[in-house]
């Protein structure tokens, strides 16, 4: 097995780094920066906690996925997917389970790329991926609702499941500031048009602009006041965090493991999904576990600071290629920019309403949804289907960690049955017609099977799933044969359940006198069945090399 190398892009990309790359990493970078910052804001918010949490974390994640990351273009930060996961957490076990949980996660990426494991992560049924994905969408849109209508609740806590949402939202829709809900329409307007106009500026930060100058105009010479800003509901720090290591409570870590999981996975795949499509961009190869390990380091330093999961960004990504992104210093220029953002610029993003904010999530729930990939899946076989409703409903009504569980669980089951379809047994009483034997037309005599002899064969892998299959089989034909022979030349793997029913198979045959005789064992299972003492038991002259030799053994044994 080859040994494992960690080789960020990073440092093969400046073996032959020039000016003029390093011009379009700054100037890419630099836009990648800007398109940052509102939807850094917008998932810091929207996650549960500070908006400047949100920045920090594409800072500092951004920094380090760009530093170590297997990518030439990948461009880390906070995201979408982990909205509903980092709300959950922090109402259940607060801020400080969140560092806890997140932690954990980057300890587990980081394991995952360390063993290797980067490539299984894409053997994730695609089902499952645009299900949950369909499930964030509807949810991330779901906790907008509040304030794109800007409702009030009281002292009602608002709950953290959908259906509790839901009720919560209906009881007090009477409360509806339509001010509020003018300013979402009006900013999911101008991200909606921006693109006919610029390809290059973000609608999403044209909207901040535009919407929150007006806003201001409004509320200063209008005296219109009603609009809710951030500054109306959070304290803004314009200032990097200090380092603080959370006390790691034994009973805690036991009760996020299976969260942290989750994050690491959803981020496992998010960021490879973004790697994969960024390489069909720009015509190169990422290596998936340096970028795991990269992503890893990512969520094991960010939550030290007070950030929050980050994992690659596929927006972000596009955003750096389509500007002109060559190497991971593009990644870095922008994690540069943001900081200087923070520390200069942060105070004016009190002023930034919490409706235009919510029509930026409404346009991302909208883009991440994939409606159309969704419905287009419907038309798939109806197990695909299942396995999309099932994850897509759990992931909304539930939560991430139970749908991503239970969708690989049922995509598991539906793939071994799949396999079971196309494994057949078949039984041959008269004769053998060696013209159906292979492609190649012969003239070869048929093989006349002898009296008291039964030929099975079996076409396909020998595994659990199928094992008692054999046996229901012979016990419809209710006859007993002297020898049965059982050709496997069709078999390209056994696995233990397989072996352990031919080991009763043969056990039961021996009690009631018949002789078992294998034929065309390939050399793969040929092996396994020897390492496992199977041979003792059948003796090695039963073990023949093709259905000739085998039906001349059943002949003697007659």
């Amino acid at each position: 097995m080859k040994a494992f190398e960690f080789k960020p892009k990073l440092y093969t990309a400046l073996k032959n780094y020039s000016k003029e790359m390093f011009m379009a990493d700054l100037m890419a970078g630099i836009i990648v920066g800007i398109v940052a910052l509102p939807l850094a804001i917008a998932f810091g918010i929207a996650s549960g906690v500070s908006p400047e949490k949100g920045i920090v974390t594409a800072i500092i994640a951004g920094f380090i996925i760009s530093l170590l990351g297997g990518s030439k273009v990948q461009i880390g930060g906070p995201t979408g997917a982990f909205i509903v996961i980092i709300y959950g957490i922090i109402q259940q076990y607060g801020e400080a389970g969140l560092i806890v949980a997140t932690l954990m996660a980057g300890v587990i990426l980081v394991l995952l790329g360390v063993f290797k494991l980067g490539a299984v992560i894409k053997f994730i049924p695609y089902p499952i991926i645009v299900g949950f994905t369909s499930g964030i969408a509807v949810t991330i849109f779901t906790t907008q609702v509040a304030d794109v209508f800007g409702l009030q609740f009281g002292d009602e806590k608002v709950p953290g499941d959908f259906v509790g949402k839901w009720l919560v939202y209906f009881r007090h829709f009477d409360t509806v500031n339509w001010w509020n809900t003018l300013v979402s329409i009006v900013s999911i307007a101008i991200i909606a048009m921006t693109p006919r106009f610029s390809k290059k500026i973000p609608g999403s930060l044209i909207a901040i602009v535009v919407v929150t100058l007006a806003v201001w105009l409004m509320k200063t010479y209008g005296g219109i006041t009603c609009i809710d800003t951030i500054g109306d509901r959070f304290s803004i720090r314009a200032e990097l965090p200090d380092a603080a290591i959370p006390a790691l409570d034994w009973e805690a870590v036991k009760n996020l493991f299976p969260v942290a999981v989750t994050i690491a996975v959803l981020g496992a795949i998010e960021s490879l999904l973004s790697a994969t499509v960024a390489d069909g961009m720009i015509g190169d190869k990422h290596d998936s576990n340096t970028e795991l390990i990269a992503q890893g380091a990512a969520n094991i330093i960010t939550p030290l600071f007070g950030g929050i999961p980050a994992t690659g960004a596929i927006a972000r990504t596009m955003a750096n290629i389509n500007n002109g992104g060559k190497s991971p210093v593009a990644g870095i220029v922008h994690a540069i920019v943001l900081l200087l953002i923070l520390l200069l610029l942060m105070p004016l993003a009190q002023y930034i309403p919490m409706g235009c904010l919510a029509g930026v999530l409404v346009v991302v729930s909208y883009n991440m949804s994939g409606w159309r990939t969704f419905k287009a899946l419907l038309r798939n076989p109806k197990s695909d289907v299942t396995v999309l409703l099932i994850t897509f409903f759990l992931t909304v009504i539930f939560d991430l960690t139970v749908a991503i569980e239970m969708g690989l669980v049922i995509a598991c089951v539906l793939f071994m049955r799949r396999v079971m379809e196309t494994t057949e047994i078949s039984v041959i009483k008269d004769e053998i017609d060696p013209s159906k034997e292979s492609d190649i037309a012969t003239s070869e005599e048929h093989l006349i099977i002898p009296q008291g002899v039964e030929v099975y064969e079996i076409n396909g892998p020998y595994f659990f799933g199928i094992a008692t299959k054999f046996e229901e089989m012979m016990a419809q034909m209710g006859d007993r044969p002297k020898v049965r022979v059982i050709r496997m030349r069709k078999v390209p793997f056994i696995d233990s359940t397989g072996i352990h029913n031919l080991e009763n198979l043969c056990r039961m045959s021996q009690k009631e006198k018949i002789t078992i005789v294998l034929s065309g064992v390939n050399e793969k299972v040929h092996k396994v069945l020897e390492k496992s003492g199977f041979y003792e038991l059948l003796g090695e002259e039963n073990i023949c090399p093709n259905i000739n030799v085998a039906l001349e053994r059943a002949k003697k044994l007659l």
